[in-house]
């Protein structure tokens, strides 16, 4: 059973850059004890220099940004390696969405299964955003509703700036995110259908279950050199 969640909120980082990969995410470095501290490893080639040291300018090194829940970014987000750790770290972090044009199959799918918020977005869309984030350098708190699938900006110092932007979700993952399902949970949603149909196939396709035919053997020898 995952947290529900319905909507995202905070201040969002701009990374304007395409094909952002899984190891730029989480560099492999990060990943050679079970207990690294995935979060603070996040972007990690970028965010620290060679002796360890933060990198000032790096984005979120930036103070407004060290508490940045969602993330823009252009297209083919979390493409290469298919390592889920990349999504791990982003929740880890903090991270509760990432809004896209694009993202990298594998990467899609590990997002919904750790609960972070895939948002596809036009292209138009993200260079609005992006022309947005880029005139707030002190960081701009952002709104993502799953139940209207929109991104929004409240901004009491520029009236203009009080709009929203629509996001794609499939309807199953949205309905899944709000009710706090896993998998698993939702499986469980249809085990009285599931029942039903075990109950249907195991008497009208019986080939389908082995002990039904292995009921009727009566040659003991026959039963044990059987094979299915």
């Amino acid at each position: 059973m995952n947290k529900a969640v319905e909507r995202v909120e905070g201040v969002m980082a701009l990374f304007a850059r395409c094909d952002i990969n899984t190891d730029a995410i989480i560099p492999s470095t990060w990943l050679r004890t079970a207990s690294a501290d995935l979060g603070k490893g996040l972007f990690g080639g970028d965010r620290y220099d060679e002796q360890g040291n933060e990198v000032e300018s790096f984005v979120l090194n930036r103070p407004a940004f060290r508490q940045s829940r969602l993330i823009l970014a252009d297209e083919n987000f979390g493409c290469g390696s298919s390592r889920e750790a990349a999504v791990w770290a982003l929740v880890q972090f903090g991270i509760g969405c990432v809004l896209a044009p694009s993202f990298a199959d594998i990467f899609y799918e590990n997002a919904f299964k750790n609960n972070l918020v895939a948002g596809i977005i036009d292209v138009e869309t993200y260079q609005e955003l992006k022309t947005l984030a880029e005139a707030h350098p002190e960081g701009l708190a952002f709104t993502v509703d799953l139940h209207s699938l929109t991104v929004s900006v409240s901004d009491a110092n520029n009236p203009l700036h009080n709009r929203s932007w629509n996001f794609r979700m499939p309807a199953s993952r949205v309905q899944a995110m709000i009710r706090g399902n896993d998998e698993i949970t939702g499986t469980l949603h249809h085990q009285v259908d599931i029942a039903d149909f075990y109950k249907m196939a195991s008497s009208e396709k019986q080939w389908l279950f082995p002990e039904h035919l292995i009921g009727r053997d009566t040659d003991a020898s026959n039963k044990k050199n059987r094979v299915f």
